[in-house]
C-alpha cells in the first residue's frame, strides 16, 4: 500500500518539475542571458537538495559543501537529472512503510551541522523546497512573457483523475 500522502507529494513533485521544464524547454529562447542563469541556479539548486536528502534517505553521506554545484550545469543536463531523481523519489514513496516514515535519521547538512529529521519529513522538506523554487521559476518566466506550467497540487489532481479515467474507459 502506497504512503499516503508522500506517494501523492512526489508524483505532484515530478509532474509539476516536468512541466516546468518543458515549459523553459520551449521557450529558452526568450529568457533573458540574466534570468536565466537565475533559472539554472535555482533548478542546480533543486536538484541538488533533492540529490542530498535522497543520499540522506539511503544512509549515504552526501559529501556536498553546498546545496548547488560548483560549475552551473547546461539546462538539459539538470532536465535529465531532474527526471531521474523524481523518478526515484516516486518509487521511494510507493514503498515506504509507516514505521519507514517515521524512522530518524541523522545526517550532516552542507554547512557540517549535524541533522535529525524522520524520512517522512525530509520526503515533505524536499516536496515543499522544490515548489517553492518552482515559483521563484513561474515568476521569471512571467517577467519574460512566458506562461508558466500548471503548478498546484488541485491541478495536478485533476489531470490524475482525467488519466485515470481514461485508463478505465
Amino acid at each position: 500500500m502506497p504512503a499516503y500522502p508522500y506517494d501523492t507529494l512526489m508524483r505532484h513533485k515530478r509532474w509539476a518539475s516536468n512541466g516546468l521544464n518543458a515549459a523553459i524547454a520551449a521557450n529558452l529562447h526568450r529568457i533573458g542571458e540574466c534570468d536565466l542563469r537565475v533559472v539554472l541556479r535555482l533548478l542546480d539548486h533543486i536538484q541538488t537538495v533533492d540529490e542530498i536528502f535522497a543520499d540522506n534517505l539511503e544512509g549515504r553521506a552526501h559529501g556536498r559543501r553546498a546545496p548547488r554545484s560548483f560549475e552551473l550545469p547546461a539546462f538539459d543536463t539538470l532536465a535529465r537529472k531532474a527526471i531521474v531523481t523524481a523518478d526515484w523519489y516516486v518509487s521511494y514513496a510507493d514503498i515506504l512503510n509507516p514505521a519507514q516514515r517515521d524512522e530518524r535519521l541523522d545526517f550532516a547538512f552542507t554547512n557540517g551541522a549535524p541533522g535529525r529529521m524522520t524520512r517522512g519529513d525530509m520526503l515533505l522538506h524536499v516536496a515543499t523546497h522544490g515548489s517553492y523554487h518552482r515559483g521563484n521559476i513561474g515568476l521569471i518566466l512571467q517577467k519574460n512573457g512566458i506562461e508558466p506550467n500548471a503548478d498546484r497540487l488541485t491541478d495536478f489532481l485533476a489531470a490524475e483523475r482525467t488519466l485515470e479515467a481514461a485508463w478505465t474507459e
